[in-house]
């Protein structure tokens, strides 16, 4: 039986505990939110204790999820790898390179499992897509959200974009060339809109598009590919595929079996402590999307104040 605590039981927090509650070979040993009514009402829901300092439950658990503020990842994770705690970060890992990096060095010397959140990844259309990507020559991703006033305080390319940069690194292997951005600050401090034009030094370039003060909510990724063309809809877990063979189109609606992609993470995330393998999303990967998803704010903020 694996202990787990879920550290923040906001809007994404809440699903890991529900989650966790209902895993065979798991406990649920409590949940942490500095909001003791929350606290209360989550762990009364999940039949757990609730905790107001994650200080508390460290001695409680084997692993855990955090799921606070960004700008708490570093710290709180830092607390529960050198007591050896497995932990699952939310993505992004961290606000800085520097504090990601200490956190993959801590966790590679002790040994102990380190994966980030990059949920997307988990997604039963992207494991079909990438099954059928071969050599991508353009790729097009696009994720926008009406404004729900939540996550905020980062820039929306660190908030939503950061789930594209991850899938598209895991697609095209090939280093990064060049990076090109815009983007706005809208109804917030931080950015609200971003445009990204990134260039592979094997010569596939991608787009993303991401805005969390748009009229729908919209999740797609398009992969163009030698004699065929891929797409998306990460919402409906579907793949539409057009395919140029003997000099005609066909076209074909695939769509795997529906999974819940956090049920899939957090599964994958026992796993590997139990059998002590390499996350899907390790904390390499989630450092690499952040290197790209800071480089994108930096390009887009000088824009802004020049």
């Amino acid at each position: 039986m694996i202990n787990v605590g879920v550290i923040g039981v906001g809007s994404i927090g809440q699903h890991h505990a529900r989650i966790y509650s209902g895993l065979e070979g798991v406990r649920l040993a409590g949940i942490v939110d500095n909001d003791p009514v929350r606290a209360g009402e989550i762990a009364q829901k999940y039949n757990c204790k609730a905790f107001g300092s994650y200080k508390e439950i460290i001695d409680l658990v084997d692993a855990v999820s955090i799921a606070v503020p960004t700008t708490l990842h570093f710290q709180t994770a830092m607390d529960f790898l050198s007591h050896n705690k497995n932990i699952l970060i939310e993505k992004p890992i961290t606000t800085t390179i520097k504090e990601a990096d200490t956190l993959i060095d801590e966790a590679d010397k002790r040994g102990i499992i380190l994966q980030v959140g990059h949920l997307e990844r988990f997604n039963a259309g992207v494991a079909l897509i990438s099954s059928m990507v071969d050599k991508p020559r353009f790729i097009e991703s696009q994720r926008t959200s009406p404004f729900l006033n939540r996550c905020i305080d980062v820039d929306v390319t660190l908030d939503l974009m950061i789930h594209d940069i991850d899938i598209i690194l895991s697609l095209v292997n090939s280093n990064i060339a060049d990076i090109r951005a815009t983007g706005a600050r809208v109804l917030t401090e931080n950015i609200d809109v971003a445009h990204a034009w990134i260039e592979f030094e094997n010569g596939c370039i991608a787009e993303a598009v991401t805005s969390r003060i748009a009229n729908e909510r919209v999740r797609q990724l398009k992969v163009f590919q030698h004699n065929s063309f891929l797409s998306l809809d990460y919402q409906k877990q579907e793949l539409t595929c057009y395919t140029k063979h003997d000099g005609s189109v066909g076209k074909e609606l695939r769509k795997p079996e529906e999974k819940e992609p956090l049920k899939e993470e957090l599964i994958s995330f026992i796993d590997c402590i139990k059998n002590g393998s390499r996350p899907l999303v390790s904390g390499q990967e989630g450092r690499e999307a952040l290197k790209v998803a800071l480089k994108i704010s930096g390009l887009v903020i000088q824009g802004i104040e020049t």
